[in-house]
C-alpha cells in the first residue's frame, strides 16, 4: 500500500507514539481530579506534553497549551471565544469548514481575499485592501488543506501588527511540516492545530496555543478540578478552556510524537516532504491527462498537490489508485471556497499528501500507476 493522504491523518507514527498510549492507559487515572499515585502520574503526563508543545513552537508558558479533540475543536473555541457577531472578519479564499461554519453561526461579517491561487504579491494585497475596509479580525489557513499553497506568513503578520489587528492562524497542515516561531508572531492571539497529522500523534488529539495574553471567552464550561466551589468557569489558563477529562492515552501518544519531531527537526522534514514534493509535480507534469495545481515558486506549496482530470469527476480517479493500493483524497476537502477560488468546484480535486515515511520509490510506484490507469 502507498499512503498518500497524510494531510487527512498521518497512518505511519513512531513506534513509541502507541507505546506511550498503552502505557498511559493502564498506569495514568483521572487528570487533575485526585493525588493518588495514578492520578500524578495522568498530571506529569499532560505537563510534560505540554513543555514539549510549548518548546516546540517557542511558547513562554506551557499553560498557554491548550488541549483539544483535533483542529475543529480548537478553531470553534478560538473563533467563538474571540469573535461576535459584530466582529468583522478576514478570512482567505482558501479556507475549511472548521472556519467558514463557525463564523456562519456567530454570524460575523466576513471579507473573502479572493487572491489568485499561489500569489503571495496578491494576496497581500487583498489584505491591505481588507483593511482599509475596517475588518477587524484574520482567520487564516497557513497551508491550504486542498492545494498546499503557503501564505507569506511573517509578511501578513508584520502587517497586522502594525494595524492593531489579531488573527488566529489554522496551522492545521503547517504544524510539524514547517518550522513555527510564535515568538516572531506578534499578531497570533491564537494558534489552532490537529495532533494526528504532522505532529504525528493518534486522533482525537488536538492543540490550541495562546501566544498573547489575551483571554477568550470559554466556550464549555464545566470540571476542571480547580476553584470548585466557584459557578464561574476559572479566568486562568489551562483550566479556563479545559472543562471534563482529558484524553489522557491520547496526549501521552501525542507527547511521544512531538518528541519525535523535537529529536528529527521540523527543519529537516520540511526538506524531506519538499524533495518528494518536487518529484510528484514534476512526473505529475508528464501525464498529459491530468491538470496539475503547483506552484511555480517551489517555497510556496507544501507537502500536498492536487490534480484533477477536468471535466470528470475527481472520485472516479481516486477510486481507480484506491484499487490499485495508492490512498488518496478526491472531492471538495471539506473546504469548498477554496474549490470556488480555483474553479474546481464541479470536479473536485484528488490530492497527494506526503510524510517523513513517505519514499521516492513511492512516489514513481505512483506515477507508473496513474500512467497505467489514463492509458
Amino acid at each position: 500500500m502507498i499512503y498518500l493522504d497524510q494531510a487527512a491523518t498521518s497512518l505511519q507514527k513512531p513506534p513509541e507514539v502507541v507505546q506511550s498510549m498503552l502505557t498511559a492507559s493502564k498506569t495514568c487515572a483521572g487528570y487533575a481530579r485526585s493525588g493518588h499515585a495514578p492520578a500524578l502520574r495522568a498530571g506529569e503526563v499532560v505537563y510534560t506534553c505540554r513543555e514539549m508543545a510549548a518548546k516546540l513552537f517557542s511558547v513562554d508558558d506551557p499553560a498557554k497549551i491548550i488541549f483539544t479533540m483535533n483542529a475543529t475543536h480548537a478553531l470553534n473555541l478560538a473563533i467563538h471565544g474571540f469573535c461576535t457577531p459584530q466582529t468583522t472578519v478576514a478570512v482567505s479564499g482558501y479556507e475549511h469548514n472548521s472556519v467558514m461554519r463557525p463564523l456562519h453561526a456567530i454570524g460575523c461579517p466576513i471579507r473573502i481575499l479572493r487572491s489568485r491561487l499561489f500569489d503571495c504579491a496578491d494576496f497581500l494585497e487583498q489584505a491591505k485592501q481588507a483593511i482599509d475596509a475596517g475588518v477587524q479580525f484574520f482567520v487564516i489557513n497557513h497551508v491550504s488543506n486542498v492545494f498546499g499553497s503557503i501564505i507569506p506568513l511573517a509578511q501578513l503578520d508584520a502587517l497586522l501588527y502594525e494595524n492593531h489587528i489579531p488573527m488566529i492562524l489554522d496551522a492545521s497542515q503547517s504544524a510539524g511540516a514547517i518550522p513555527l516561531d510564535l515568538q516572531q508572531l506578534r499578531s497570533v492571539c491564537a494558534v489552532c492545530m490537529p495532533g494526528h497529522k504532522s505532529l504525528l500523534g493518534p486522533q482525537g488529539t488536538g492543540l490550541l496555543i495562546l501566544p498573547s495574553d489575551t483571554l477568550p471567552v470559554p466556550l464549555i464550561q464545566g470540571g476542571t478540578g480547580s476553584a470548585s466551589a466557584s459557578l464561574e468557569q476559572p479566568a486562568f489558563l489551562p483550566d479556563r478552556l479545559e472543562s471534563g477529562t482529558p484524553n489522557v492515552p491520547g496526549i501521552a501518544g501525542l507527547c511521544a510524537g512531538l518528541e519525535f519531531l523535537l529529536t528529527y527537526g521540523i527543519e529537516r522534514i520540511q526538506r524531506e516532504e519538499q524533495a518528494l514534493k518536487n518529484q510528484l509535480v514534476v512526473w505529475l507534469q508528464t501525464i498529459p491527462e491530468l491538470e496539475v495545481f503547483f506552484a511555480s515558486d517551489t517555497a510556496y506549496q507544501a507537502g500536498v498537490v492536487s490534480v484533477r482530470v477536468p471535466g470528470q469527476s475527481s472520485e472516479i480517479l481516486a477510486q481507480a489508485l484506491a484499487e490499485h493500493d495508492v490512498c488518496v483524497r478526491a472531492g471538495l476537502h471539506c473546504a469548498p471556497l477554496a474549490h470556488y477560488s480555483a474553479g474546481t468546484e464541479r470536479t473536485g480535486t484528488i490530492r497527494f499528501s506526503i510524510s517523513p515515511y513517505n519514499t521516492s520509490f513511492e512516489i514513481a510506484q505512483t506515477i507508473q500507476i496513474l500512467h497505467d490507469i489514463l492509458g
